[in-house]
């Protein structure tokens, strides 16, 4: 937001692309900085010194990426706001956006889609990154009981990480079927002494910490002590507090396609598709709106299709194959 008028506001960015070092340049050219003025409010403005909207957006897939990434879904709700009507309307972004190439223009002119995480951008098109789970849980599905001491959680993160594990994902709460939930004070109690010590090692340098939990009381003290992600299994449905919460901490937040909780998740309704594919899209797509509209960025949620849940095999092979 603004208070300048769009004119000055011109001026005050053509004095820090000057203040930053750009001088001259061949007009459309290449540069080192270039600060324009996209959009302001709904003003249509036609001067010799500014035009807006700008006048190049339609030709330039590096601008119209991010402006389609900064709308999401928040047109599909018809409130009008400055931006709405150059969006889904004829002509508009998105349909400029798909005739420019649309998601297959992503990796080309220096276009990539990034994940920011603390100071860094995590690039999704350099490989594929490698997440090592960590469960500090006596009744998980495969290694329930073996990392509950601190000792132990600390050689299996060490293990993981010189495996290969790029993130690490800590979780002392089970989610599998019919599992007693713990409340948030025994989760932190479980937490925090493996949290205190893996951000002291020195292998943990340069990796990412993720926490698996639907508490925010959870999420808000693992991010205070150097986690850098929050990893959903309900994607906000078994504590809706989470959303605002992850939307006030900035971080990145995984949600997991999940029907039911795990006391229900397993029940013949809940595993039952006419189209598993549609129907998991459909049902992510709500959750994601929801982290939206409570003020979760898209580009900071990841979604989670949930491939280990108490699915069979031939549905789960559907929703690798799209």
């Amino acid at each position: 937001m603004t208070r300048m008028g769009p004119h000055e506001l011109l001026k005050k960015l053509k004095e820090i692309e000057k203040d930053i070092g750009r001088t001259g340049g061949i007009r459309y050219g290449p540069r080192p900085i270039d600060l324009d003025i996209l959009l302001y409010g709904k003003s249509q403005i036609d001067s010799e010194t500014l035009i807006v909207p700008h006048e190049r957006i339609h030709e330039r897939p590096f601008v119209l990426a991010p402006l389609v990434d900064l709308l999401g879904t928040s047109c599909d709700d018809g409130i009008e706001t400055s931006w709405h009507s150059l969006s889904k309307c004829s002509g508009g972004f998105f349909e400029l956006w798909k005739k420019l190439g649309g998601e297959s223009v992503i990796g080309t002119e220096g276009i990539k889609r990034v994940l920011p995480v603390g100071n860094r951008l995590l690039d999704w098109s350099e490989r594929t990154l490698i997440m090592g789970i960590l469960n500090l849980t006596p009744d998980s599905f495969s290694d329930g009981g073996k990392f509950q001491q601190v000792e132990a959680a600390i050689s299996q993160a060490k293990l993981l990480i010189s495996q290969g594990a790029d993130i690490i994902d800590i979780g002392a709460q089970s989610t599998r079927p019919f599992a007693k939930r713990l409340s948030p004070r025994e989760e932190l109690e479980r937490l925090i002494p493996v949290l205190d010590e893996i951000t002291k090692i020195p292998e943990i340098e340069g990796k990412l910490l993720s926490v698996d939990t639907f508490y925010v009381e959870v999420a808000t003290e693992a991010v205070k002590r150097g986690v850098h992600m929050i990893n959903d299994v309900s994607g906000g449905q078994l504590d809706p507090r989470i959303l605002k919460v992850t939307a006030e901490l900035g971080v990145p937040y995984v949600i997991m396609h999940m029907r039911g909780d795990p006391s229900t998740m397993q029940s013949e309704k809940n595993l039952q598709y006419d189209d598993v594919c549609k129907e998991v899209a459909s049902e992510l797509y709500t959750q994601v709106r929801e982290a939206e509209l409570s003020g979760v960025p898209l580009w900071r949620i990841v979604l989670d299709l949930a491939l280990g849940s108490p699915r069979n095999v031939g549905t789960i092979m559907k929703l690798l194959r799209g």
